[in-house]
């Protein structure tokens, strides 16, 4: 085989055996096929896309290409919840005392975030002391204790999607539907978990900016499962603006907490509820989403998911009396009211601008080697759909030097957009998919 040849062949539209595939992955693992052509056939991947089987193999020698992860030991089932991200998404942390209270068990790598915000692992070192396991037995241990693991993502597991998204990163391929759904699907098939469910995030502030393409995202990944014949569901949710009301660190750390007090957001509260109903499913405890949704509810209502939460945080060395004590978490100095120039109705919140005023004041990375404050974010006020009046505060900013606070109070307000006529609600819940369920 030549590589030059298969190139070609994908470039014409063809689909490639599972010998071809073989052949390519693994001479760009052993270097003996450069960049150059594996830069080549991402881009006739990226117009031709693949056929089903082709996408498996694809998938497979990604998965292959490094460690497996399999945590036994565990006597829960196991849920990988994994969201394609986006402003205001501080799920993980609601989830950590939910799943654990209905004995669902969480099992996975997260990393640091890159962008407006932090990522998982940011939000929770945003608790003094926190830290996380380093070893698969330890990681067995918190998880039969709390249910909840989370480990720093390893250069072990799948280390050929690492170098591929590197090259997709320079050569404008990113956007490739099937090379994004291998791309996540690898990492979820190489930590072992009973049941996957993807939030699938559509919208302004989302890395898939369109509802087609998402669905598109969204049935490739499925159809990955199914080949695989793994659990999996994925739910399409809005992100056209912030999820929630709390953008930076800390302040969605508490976000979470009010929500599992009963005092969250509708969005995030209707969000939350949905993936919690969606694993009951899943695992067979409940028949239907919306007899999971009843359960979960109820369960909000105990106050156990509270305690829960209390456990994980004290297991994991940070002080569990945060859950009520909010000045445990790190505070920012000051705060700022932004404020509207005039009436009418939210009609529209760029998610990615609010992101953006959050992460010029410290909230997020510009590059790798910047340091998160975890203090600092935004809250907004108001929601698409809310009327205001002028002179009403619309967000605050919680900041503490003024470097670049006007910056980040320009990004906020030029992301609000206010119209005459009343504007709709946004659904938080666009459409929800299964296989093997």
């Amino acid at each position: 085989m030549r590589a030059v040849d298969l190139i070609q062949k994908k470039r014409d539209g063809q689909t490639l055996t599972e010998a071809e595939v073989n052949f390519l992955l693994d001479g760009y693992l052993d270097k003996s096929i450069p960049d150059y052509q594996m830069s080549a056939f991402l881009m006739a991947t990226y117009f031709n896309g693949m056929e089903k089987e082709e996408l498996k193999t694809f998938t497979g020698k990604m998965m292959h290409s490094g460690d497996l992860i399999k945590f036994d030991g565990i006597d829960k089932f196991l849920i990988d919840k994994h969201s394609t991200g986006g402003v205001g998404d501080k799920t993980t942390i609601a989830l950590a005392g939910l799943f654990a209270s209905f004995d669902i068990g969480t099992a996975k790598l997260s990393g640091r975030g890159l962008g407006h915000t932090g990522g998982t692992i940011d939000k929770f070192e945003a608790i003094k002391g926190f830290s996380f396991p380093q070893t698969k037995e330890k990681m067995v241990d918190v998880i039969n204790k709390t249910g909840t693991g989370i480990m720093g993502a390893s250069d072990k597991v799948v280390p050929l999607d690492k170098k591929i998204y590197a090259l997709r990163d320079v050569t404008g391929t990113v956007m490739s539907i099937p090379l994004i759904a291998s791309s996540i699907m690898s990492k979820k098939l190489a930590v072992y978990a009973d049941g996957i469910i993807l939030d699938v995030k559509v919208g302004s502030g989302a890395f898939m900016k369109d509802l087609e393409k998402a669905r598109d995202l969204a049935k490739t990944m499925l159809q990955i499962g199914e080949s695989f014949d793994r659990k999996v569901v994925t739910v399409l949710t809005d992100m056209d603006q912030p999820l929630g009301l709390a953008v930076g660190n800390s302040l969605e750390v508490i976000e979470a907490i009010e929500t599992l007090k009963g005092n969250g957001p509708k969005d995030f509260t209707e969000l939350v509820e949905t993936l919690v109903a969606v694993a009951l499913q899943v695992k067979g405890d409940a028949a239907t989403i919306e007899e999971g949704r009843v359960m979960v509810d109820e369960m909000i209502k105990s106050g156990k998911p509270l305690e829960m939460l209390r456990s994980f945080i004290g297991e994991y060395g940070g002080d569990p009396r945060l859950v009520d004590d909010y000045s445990i978490l790190p505070q920012a100095e000051n705060m700022l009211e932004v404020r509207s120039d005039k009436s009418g109705y939210i009609s529209k919140i760029e998610a990615e601008e609010v992101g953006k005023s959050a992460m010029v004041l410290g909230a997020g990375r510009a590059t790798k080697e910047d340091e998160i404050n975890h203090a600092v974010g935004v809250v907004l006020t108001k929601k698409i759909g809310d009327r205001v009046e002028a002179g009403d505060i619309i967000a605050n900013v919680y900041y503490d030097a003024d470097t670049n606070l006007e910056s980040s109070k320009k990004l906020l307000t030029d992301a609000f957009e206010i119209s005459a006529e009343k504007v709709e609600d946004r659904k938080v819940i666009l459409e929800i998919h299964s296989v093997n369920i």
